[in-house]
């Protein structure tokens, strides 16, 4: 499917150019890389030194504060989004498939993901290129929430692992238990499941599915920037 892959098309050469004079917006004006999906840029929101969960804010393209994290678990890894990709109609019908479940929608957000490294980054709103390993099948309610587990290009540790297999099964399952109860409060139930670990090869599929289904959501903001 690489080849089929252009979504690097989209803001360049005008996203360069406006961003010489604005603040590029970290989900529509940062490229997705050049080499994706075999390394992508990614927009880090959190790191694991992060007592508040910070999202983008996607109408500003600024960091805020999604809300307190309500018990002791923090985020083991990196993480946020890759930019240009779009959890839609494919996003969905590819998790329906491979789940056996009906009626399963993309969230509508950019694709999830947790990038690691052994060095210590002191806080997010940062730009990171990272490898994708594998990833997990998640589930929130009837919608598609998959998370990409990537690692930092060039990071000592982890820099030359190629899939998730790699990982010891105790980094799997930190990062498994963070996503199965970071969005627990108190006297709600939460409704969310991971229903599979994929490979890296599926990851990146994944990751071209997130990027078709940016291309098609934002289609009108494509013409809008080359007319601009």
């Amino acid at each position: 499917m690489a080849d089929e892959f252009t979504t690097n098309s989209l803001m360049d050469p005008i996203g360069r150019l406006m961003g010489l004079r604005y603040k590029s917006h970290p989900w529509h004006g940062i490229n997705i890389g050049t080499e994706a999906p075999e390394i992508v840029t990614t927009f880090i929101e959190v790191v694991p030194t992060d007592t508040i969960k910070y999202e983008i804010d996607k109408e500003t393209g600024y960091l805020k504060i999604d809300r307190p994290q309500k018990y002791s678990n923090v985020v083991p890894a990196l993480y946020g989004f890759i930019p240009q990709t779009f959890c839609g109609d494919k996003i969905g019908e590819f998790c329906a498939q491979k789940s056996g479940r009906e009626s399963i929608k993309g969230d509508g957000d950019p694709l999830d993901i947790c990038v690691l490294t052994e060095k210590e980054i002191p806080h997010g709103d940062i730009i990171a290129h990272a490898r994708p390993i594998g990833g997990f099948r998640m589930i929130d309610g009837n919608q598609a929430d998959d998370k990409i587990i990537a690692v930092l290009k060039g990071d000592i540790l982890y820099g030359d692992m190629k899939d998730i297999e790699e990982l010891p099964q105790l980094v799997i399952n930190r990062l498994k238990h963070y996503f199965l109860t970071y969005k627990d409060m108190p006297g709600l139930d939460a409704d969310c499941e991971i229903t599979h670990t994929y490979n890296a090869a599926e990851a990146k599929e994944i990751i071209q599915l997130a990027a078709q289904d940016y291309d098609s959501r934002f289609d009108s903001l494509r013409t809008a920037l080359s007319n601009y």
